[in-house]
């Protein structure tokens, strides 16, 4: 179970000759349990990043917390670290080595053993149809053999909480579908998956639950069904641009 509990998050800007605070996150609360896959919607800076990298402990929140069944991201770090999963858009993987290589070296950062380590390779190049280019140089490789590989990185110590960040942004639609279809089956397994997009499609097809964020704070939080009904609408995706575009002249916001 993934609990987030009133997250803030304060980023003090020292650029300009005065120092400001931007607070990039306001009081945000959800929950994610096990075989269920909870989607952050959001345009570019509503905090979405910022969230998934609070529960994966790389920054730590101003206020509020984040817990992992009974831990939480202040007092058990190094323990939230061994349980979840983190893809960012921001990894970067060196292009002098393989798929292969990379994911034995971070399944023996994770203090795997080198059996379970090659179980565990065996399943996600399966899984992620991997096999036919897993000894080539990652320079070598598409955008999508390369998120395919950043994936088994971040899988492969079998995390039960899977937290990643813009999964297909970028990818062709042959392979988005295979990231999404492997995720489906993931959660199926019990996996606890949180992922941020700004893809209704995406969304829709993948998630069970949403929240929208927006600058941010979380507008909406439920179901799809929950969603609509709460804004008498038919299309998540006119729910969302409701929050994020003014509307034209003459016409109300939908949205309340």
């Amino acid at each position: 179970m993934l609990k987030v509990e009133n997250l803030c998050k304060v980023f003090k800007n020292k650029k300009k000759h005065k120092a400001e605070t931007v607070e990039a996150v306001r009081d945000v609360s959800f929950e994610c349990s096990p075989g269920e896959i909870f989607g952050l919607l959001g345009p570019n800076g509503a905090g979405k990043t910022t969230t998934l990298r609070c529960i994966s402990t790389l920054i730590k929140p101003t206020n509020g917390n984040v817990y992992i069944d009974s831990y939480n991201v202040l007092e058990d770090g190094k323990t939230i670290r061994s349980r979840i999963g983190f893809l960012t858009s921001d990894m970067k993987l060196d292009g002098f080595f393989t798929p292969d290589y990379m994911v034995d070296y971070f399944g023996a950062l994770n203090k795997m053993r080198k059996e379970n380590i090659q179980q565990r390779k065996e399943y996600l190049f399966n899984e992620l149809q991997m096999n036919d280019f897993i000894h080539k140089k990652i320079d070598k490789l598409s955008t999508g053999m390369k998120q395919k590989t950043a994936i088994a990185i971040s899988l492969i110590h079998d995390p039960e909480v899977i937290v990643f960040d813009e999964p297909t942004n970028g990818l062709d639609v042959i392979t988005s579908k295979s990231v999404t279809d492997f995720l489906k089956k993931y959660a199926e397994s019990g996996k606890t998956i949180v992922i941020s997009t700004h893809m209704m499609n995406v969304a829709e097809k993948l998630c069970d639950r949403f929240g929208i964020l927006v600058d941010g704070e979380l507008k909406e939080l439920g179901s799809l069904k929950e969603i609509l009904d709460n804004n008498s609408s038919d299309s998540l995706e006119d729910v969302f641009f409701g929050y994020i575009l003014p509307p034209a002249e003459g016409e109300v916001n939908h949205v309340q």
